[in-house]
């Protein structure tokens, strides 16, 4: 590998570590769109801090960048209370009206200086190494390398420091605040990180990426675990790979790597969201097809304790005169026979003690209907176990 293509990878995998961990409570607090909102709004941030400067390397660009992602959230969160409309219209009203203004003002006041609007939404790693920091005369690595690095830091720091503080404000404020923990002060830090993030990677990544790598890793890990600490482990891990196999995707098939990157994040989360043992979606079908024949079971069971006559225990009495499908009917009668809630004799069901058991207990639930009765059952009972 030559040392341009180190440095993208390596930048590329600072940035979606720095991403990733807002990208977090950002998913957590169900304000992902927010992301969307800052990458675009901070426009005008960006270029004021030019009118003031004249130097598009200035820190001061990122911290202006930084107060209008700030004001973009609560511009939204102002509106949003008002009761008129809800968050995801207030956002899609504050971000393109201030992204508009950024471009009217480059339009009016900038031609001649380089805010490329297709640079700011697409982005390109490949052009990262050649933007150099010159220290004394010395070349010490591209400028997005200690930039991303920096604000890789800050954030990591951040979070060993706050990181109690900032889980018990985004599971429940109530607490946060009865513990003497501001939830406004965490939401606005947060707030701030983002913005400061997304206006360090805006440069060489984009805003298209950069909200894919503050989203989709945190999705993805979000339906594989509900412990925090894992989830931002894992969220690093698919960003990780997701940075680094983006890239090489796009070496193989020479095209963008920022645009290969989204579209390694993109099939990440499919797959997991098809395959995720517990939350994905092929699991969540195969638990309400347990829930259909459980609940088919135990009608049938309630039918037997209902009925002495042998006919009305007849096996095909199912098909006759439930209207069951044989398909359906067999999974049935197989579970009851497999949880020893019935036996068969000349065709004829007959419940067994346990059954007995089991629906008595049904029917208290039924008649109750308290929550904690049917958990118990299920572990007694049921399930597809054996």
């Amino acid at each position: 590998m030559t040392s341009p293509q180190i440095e993208i990878q390596v930048i590329a995998a600072i940035v979606a570590i720095s991403c990733a961990i807002p990208g977090v409570f950002l998913v957590l607090r169900k304000m992902a769109l927010i992301s969307d909102a800052i990458s675009h709004s901070i426009l005008p941030g960006i270029v004021a801090g030019f009118f003031i400067t004249q130097d598009l390397n200035s820190p001061l660009l990122i911290l202006l960048a930084a107060i209008t992602g700030v004001i973009t959230v609560v511009l939204v969160e102002t509106i949003q209370k008002t009761g008129l409309v809800k968050e995801d219209t207030a956002i899609g009203l504050v971000f393109p009206a201030l992204f508009s203004i950024g471009v009217i003002l480059i339009a009016k006041n900038a031609n001649d200086v380089h805010l490329d609007i297709d640079a700011v939404l697409l982005g390109e790693l490949a052009f990262a190494p050649f933007d150099r920091l010159i220290l004394s005369g010395m070349d010490v690595g591209p400028k997005s390398l200690w930039l991303m690095g920096s604000i890789l830091l800050i954030t990591v720091s951040l979070l060993f420091l706050f990181f109690k503080e900032l889980k018990v404000s985004t599971f429940d404020a109530g607490l946060s605040s009865a513990l003497g923990i501001s939830p406004v002060v965490m939401h606005y830090g947060l707030m701030s990180v983002s913005s400061v993030t997304v206006v360090g990677a805006f440069d060489a990544v984009g805003a298209i990426l950069v909200v894919a790598l503050m989203i989709a890793p945190a999705a993805t890990a979000y339906l594989l675990t509900s412990d925090l600490k894992r989830m931002i482990g894992l969220s690093i891990g698919f960003g990780l790979f997701a940075a680094i196999g983006g890239y090489w995707v796009a070496h193989v098939l020479d095209a963008s790597i920022s645009g290969s990157m989204t579209s390694v994040l993109g099939l990440v989360f499919l797959g997991v969201y098809l395959f995720a043992p517990q939350k994905g979606l092929l699991a969540v079908l195969y638990r309400q097809k347990q829930q259909r024949t459980e609940v088919s079971l135990i009608t049938f069971l309630l039918h037997l304790n209902n009925h002495s006559e042998e006919n009305e225990r007849h096996i095909n009495h199912l098909n006759e005169h439930i209207n069951w499908q044989k398909v359906r009917s067999k999974t049935v009668v197989d579970l009851a026979l497999k949880n020893n809630m019935i036996t068969i004799k000349d065709e004829v069901v007959s419940l067994t003690d346990k059954g007995n058991d089991f629906t008595q207990r049904a029917l208290e639930y039924i008649l109750t209907n308290k929550d904690e009765r049917i958990e118990t059952m299920k572990d007694d009972f049921f399930l597809f176990r054996g």
